[in-house]
């Protein structure tokens, strides 16, 4: 399925993308914030094939995974919360030193961002990862200057699965939701882009929480984003 194709053999005006798991695979660097935030509590290390399953809904909610073991949690009480609190400031922390320093652009992702360019798309960054990680991450993977705008986790009151990031995106941009295309790897993705009346194409190799993403009801799904050009 070619992007084209979507919009009756046009290109899309706009594009937005997701991040983490779309764009670049992060999860080696948030696994290490991960694990020295829980060596820090005492706990062992969960790994990287546990942290790829919890990422995707903003660092928060991560942690809140870390420290529950899956990706399941429950309510917590006051003293979870307390106990959430440290970590997470702990895991900021511990990001912020490692944000861009294993992680690398999955491969086609330099094809589709220069295609697009060449035909005239505007492009952004919507994410659910904390507004202070998007810029550096992009500058140290070389994918800044494709895209016009981050919407970061902290952007909005709300983040993906709510469509208000992808809208706001949108509309900076000057797209329609006959011109506008989202392309994610998660739950949060399409159904942020379900919601929002647009388009969405989702990829095979991220990171949604450990399931398929064949069903999601995406309207295209690629192992690689050279597979839309």
């Amino acid at each position: 399925m070619s992007l084209k194709g979507l919009f009756n053999a046009r290109w899309p005006g706009v594009a937005l993308f997701d991040l983490d798991g779309t764009l670049v695979d992060s999860a080696p660097d948030l696994a290490a914030a991960v694990d020295q935030m829980l060596a820090h509590l005492g706990r062992s290390p969960a790994g990287l094939e546990k942290v790829r399953d919890w990422v995707g809904n903003g660092a928060g909610i991560l942690v809140r995974r870390a420290l529950a073991g899956k990706t399941d949690w429950e309510p917590a009480s006051p003293r979870d919360e307390a106990l959430h609190k440290d970590a997470l400031a702990i895991f900021y922390h511990a990001y912020g030193q490692l944000n861009g320093k294993h992680a690398v652009v999955f491969d086609g992702v330099l094809e589709c961002l220069n295609h697009l360019k060449a035909k005239g798309c505007r492009m952004a960054v919507v994410t659910n990862k904390p507004d202070q990680f998007v810029a550096p991450l992009l500058k140290q993977t070389g994918l800044a200057d494709y895209f016009e705008l981050f919407v970061g986790g902290d952007t909005l009151p709300v983040k993906k699965p709510d469509p208000a990031p992808l809208l706001h995106a949108m509309e900076k941009l000057g797209g329609t939701r006959g011109t506008t295309v989202m392309v994610g790897d998660s739950s949060a993705d399409v159904s942020a882009a379900i919601a929002a009346g647009i388009p969405c194409v989702a990829v095979r190799y991220g990171y949604n929480f450990g399931s398929s993403v064949n069903s999601l009801g995406a309207d295209a799904v690629v192992d690689s984003l050279a597979q839309l050009l």
